[in-house]
């Protein structure tokens, strides 16, 4: 299969199995510049498997992954660690912020592993924060923040590098309805100002309406789903 014109990462019949359980079997999946698409399914679907695969953090047994046309596989462990850190960009459901540092120094960090000055790189993550309306938070610490005040720091976070690609693995997971309506919106609405692609795995369908498109995995296969116009 060849990738849809224009995708940014695709996927072709990717294989990967834990022992003798199949995780996925044959899965495929693209994604374009500023799309932001959902893979949904029930639980043991495999749809956390293909975001790791994708992401480059587990290797698929067969398959290619394309990230612009390059191969992930066939990049050294360097490489890949490279693209997380400057154009991947990872929203988890428990944030998994550092509790020692501040909230600012939380997203300021992935540009400081990537050398940037602390003045610079903290003026950035201001800018950011403010965007994820969480500036006020910027000296607390993540335990002394609520859940969805958390995870905005989280999503300023994964978008402070600029990232090509953000995969958000149930980032609402952990909030109640509210703060997880603000915190999509927000997340959304920032990612798409900068033309980032968002893989956002979710198993609720008022989090995957804030996509363009969802990719239905079910036993390890993958269907697209387009949303009406």
């Amino acid at each position: 299969m060849t990738p849809p014109a224009g995708s940014l990462l695709s996927a072709q019949q990717l294989r990967k199995a834990y022992g003798p359980t199949p995780a996925l079997d044959g899965a495929e999946f693209s994604i374009h510049p500023g799309e932001v698409v959902a893979i949904m399914g029930p639980s043991g679907s495999g749809k956390s498997t293909l975001l790791h695969c994708l992401a480059g953090i587990v290797p698929p047994d067969s398959g290619t992954i394309l990230y612009e046309g390059r191969e992930l596989s066939a990049m050294h462990d360097t490489e890949r660690s490279a693209l997380r850190r400057s154009e991947f960009g990872f929203v988890f459901q428990f944030g998994q912020l550092v509790p020692d540092l501040t909230c600012v120094e939380n997203v300021a960090l992935p540009l400081r592993l990537n050398g940037t000055p602390r003045r610079t790189a903290e003026r950035a993550a201001l800018s950011w924060m403010q965007r994820l309306e969480v500036d006020g938070l910027s000296g607390k610490r993540p335990g002394e923040v609520s859940g969805g005040q958390g995870q905005r720091v989280a999503v300023a976070r994964s978008l402070v590098t600029g990232p090509r690609v953000i995969f958000a693995d149930e980032p609402t997971g952990a909030l109640d309805s509210l703060n997880g309506e603000r915190v999509m919106e927000l997340f959304t609405e920032a990612a798409r100002s900068t033309n980032a692609a968002v893989v956002l795995v979710t198993h609720e369908s008022r989090v995957a309406a804030y996509s363009d498109r969802e990719v239905v995995v079910r036993d390890g296969k993958s269907r697209d789903v387009e949303h009406d116009v």
